[in-house]
């Protein structure tokens, strides 16, 4: 018997644009469609996919550097959007014919394959979510960004999770010593703004054990962080987790990672 598995491949990740594709044997989900439609389409040919076989894109929420894409690639490609209210009305798209609706915290099934989790974080002038991915098997995935605080509904669900994709968005030091105005240094370390390397640091150490395989830090800023520190200081917090950690980069696709049992004939 095939247990089903599912492959994450981040295809963009900051503030110039955020997508990551998630794909089984037979289902293919963009979550958010940030980059533009000649963007997706030349990422996703990187990797051999064809936007065409892309089912469904999930969206966290309304920021543009999440859904710039999304509307041009379900009129060019027929991909179904699923996104909770606000966000929808937010874009100006039509909850009937252009968007399924979901709510936070009721699981939704995205194709046959794969199903999610939304689960709400608190960002500034959004109802954002994270989510959480399951496809028909036991292991779970959590891709989340765009949160300045950990609530304990996300603790929870990440708890357990195979593999996490999780913002560490700036170094706190390099946020403090930067040119950017007061007003914009609160709202980014605020609690509606974004995750330092500490905070998910802290948070990894409560987090990591045996069952997470796989880490992943998302949406580091280009002026406030970099890849060095952000792994570093979640290194230092879990130095006894024997997990794989990465970094997704602006300019992906550069890696991917399987959840689940993979029976050799689905890998591509």
């Amino acid at each position: 018997m095939t247990v089903m598995s599912f492959e994450i491949i981040h295809l963009g990740s900051g503030s110039r644009g955020n997508a990551t594709l998630i794909q089984s044997e037979n289902s293919k989900v963009l979550v958010d469609c940030g980059l533009s439609g000649r963007q997706m389409e030349k990422r996703l040919g990187r990797i051999g996919v064809n936007p065409q076989s892309v089912d469904a894109i999930i969206l966290s929420h309304h920021h543009t550097d999440h859904v710039q894409g999304a509307e041009i690639f379900q009129r060019r490609w027929g991909a179904e959007i699923l996104a909770n209210f606000t966000t929808c009305a937010k874009m100006g798209l039509d909850p009937v014919n252009q968007c399924r609706i979901f709510e936070s915290l009721e699981r939704v099934d995205v194709t046959t394959e794969i199903s999610i989790l939304p689960v709400p974080v608190p960002h500034d002038g959004a109802e954002n979510v994270g989510f959480i991915i399951s496809s028909g098997g036991n292991e779970r995935a959590a891709i989340v960004t765009d949160l300045g605080e950990i609530t304990d509904e996300i603790r929870k669900h990440l708890q357990g999770c195979a593999h996490i994709s999780i913002e560490a968005n700036y170094d706190a030091k390099k946020l403090a010593l930067g040119p950017y105005p007061s007003s914009l240094k609160s709202r980014i370390s605020g609690r509606g703004g974004h995750l330092s390397n500490r905070q998910t640091a802290d948070l990894m150490s409560e987090i990591l054990d045996v069952e997470t395989k796989s880490l992943v830090l998302c949406h580091l800023s280009e002026r406030n962080n970099a890849p060095h520190l952000a792994e570093s200081e979640v290194l230092y917090q879990s130095e006894n987790w024997g997990g794989d950690l990465r970094i997704a980069g602006r300019d992906g696709p550069e890696f991917s990672h399987w959840v689940g049992q993979v029976e050799p004939e689905i890998l591509i």
